[in-house]
């Protein structure tokens, strides 16, 4: 395009018939196609989302810290009473001395946390600095590709990102408060697919999962990594016994979960053994569009993964279409306990579980936002008004990834992924 700087130099028509152009690129930046260049620009969304993840950290640790801290003081001073107390316990009669002993003994597995808390408050400031001047190399780099080392780069990235990664695990699940921005990884497939990386290996595994299309299909890929994700190479073929139904696989612990095709059957494809390990009709589910999303495209049932563990999404005749969400056993594909939100199905975009908690889009186009949460820890459930960016204008699968804490996508032919921002609760009874 002559607004990103290209510019046709000369054209000719080779002997052969061909075309023969000479272009001259831009002169400021690089090819946005450019592998190299996609790869700093997710480094750089990443870090951007890594400082908004910070600013909330540190709102919260200024909140709580004053918890923290007066917690303490309460804790040394009845410490402080209590030896006293000790010493004179004549002068107490026997009840009130037990009591006071008894409030001690309760607080007192507190101490070792409220140290732990002030070590990761610290932790917090530490990755702060650190974000900040990686955030600056970053910028820098862009003005100039070749004036850093990007593999030195990104291991510095990598490494802080792996520290994040165990601070926030100490502060375990949290509430969704914010999504980052689309990244787009890769353009490719039809308009509607879906795409994935394992919810629960070792982050040395970094293999991608691609699946083109809605029904009928049976064709999977797996690629390496994602650098070749993105390349398109170093991929092999899975072909599955039974073709799939919908968007809404997950790959968890190395087996592929999805709808098998004209029916509410779940099925669990093995990767490595290449095999079917187990199948079993989630009962009263319906399929075949009986009550898809609001995009279509077979979308019945939706099986995703959170911090929890394996979860199914789908509706029933005896719930009106209301959206049920069930916690499924990943080995033998039983229900183990459903919930009915509520939320008619046919009026939500997509639909994705964090810590336990269903959020719903109100749309698949546009101007989408994420509307509904659902808690399934209490049975109850709120409206939202969280801003979510559809890119693309038609999002056929959106799924979130708890092992690298992001939102993967498939938005009109483009493969995606977002950032998103917990907000974490420190537990004032002293448990993280």
């Amino acid at each position: 395009s002559p607004d990103e700087g290209w510019q046709v130099f000369t054209s000719a028509q080779a002997p052969d018939g061909k075309c023969l152009c000479t272009a001259v690129i831009p002169v400021q930046g690089s090819c946005s196609r450019d592998l190299r260049s996609l790869q700093l620009r997710q480094l750089l969304e990443k870090v951007q989302n890594i400082s908004q993840s910070m600013e909330v950290l540190d709102l919260r640790t200024f909140r709580d810290l004053q918890y923290v801290r007066n917690t303490e003081a309460l804790m040394k001073g009845l410490d402080s009473r209590l030896r006293v107390a000790s010493e004179g316990h004549k002068a107490l009669n026997a009840r009130s001395f037990q009591d006071l002993k008894e409030k001690m003994r309760e607080l007192l597995p507190l101490l070792p946390v409220l140290e732990q808390y002030k070590a990761d408050s610290r932790l917090i400031v530490h990755l702060k600095d650190e974000v900040r001047n990686l955030s600056g190399i970053l910028l820098a780099i862009q003005e100039e590709m070749g004036a850093y080392d990007y593999e030195e780069l990104q291991q510095r990235v990598l490494l802080l990102e792996a520290r994040l990664h165990a601070c926030l695990q100490k502060l375990g699940c949290g509430k969704l408060t914010g999504v980052s921005n689309p990244i787009t990884i890769r353009a490719s497939g039809s308009r509607f697919g879906s795409w994935m990386t394992d919810t629960m290996t070792p982050s040395t595994d970094s293999r991608v999962w691609y699946m083109d299309g809605y029904y009928k299909g049976r064709r999977v890929l797996e690629f390496r990594s994602l650098t070749d994700f993105v390349s398109g190479q170093n991929f092999v073929q899975h072909l599955l016994p039974h073709p799939w139904a919908g968007t809404g696989h997950v790959v968890f612990n190395g087996s592929l979960y999805y709808n098998k095709f004209q029916s509410n059957v779940a099925v669990r494809y093995h990767f490595r053994s290449r095999s079917v390990l187990v199948q079993r009709s989630l009962s009263g589910a319906g399929y075949n569009n009986t009550f898809p999303y609001s995009w279509g495209g077979f979308s019945d049932i939706d099986f995703m993964v959170d911090e929890n563990g394996l979860w199914a999404v789908y509706t029933t005749n005896q719930n009106a279409g209301n959206i049920v969400v069930s916690r499924v056993d990943p080995h033998t594909l039983e229900v183990l306990r459903s919930w009915d939100t509520g939320y008619p199905k046919r009026s939500a975009g997509e639909s994705f579980m964090i810590c336990g908690i269903l959020y719903v889009t109100n749309s698949h186009l546009a101007g989408a936002k994420i509307y509904f949460a659902y808690h399934t820890n209490t049975s109850s459930y709120e409206y939202t008004d969280i801003p979510f960016h559809n890119q693309y204008s038609h999002i056929s699968m959106l799924d979130y990834n708890p092992r690298e804490r992001v939102l993967y996508t498939w938005n009109n032919g483009h493969q995606v992924i977002y950032n998103v921002t917990l907000f974490h609760v420190i537990n004032t009874a002293g448990e993280l």
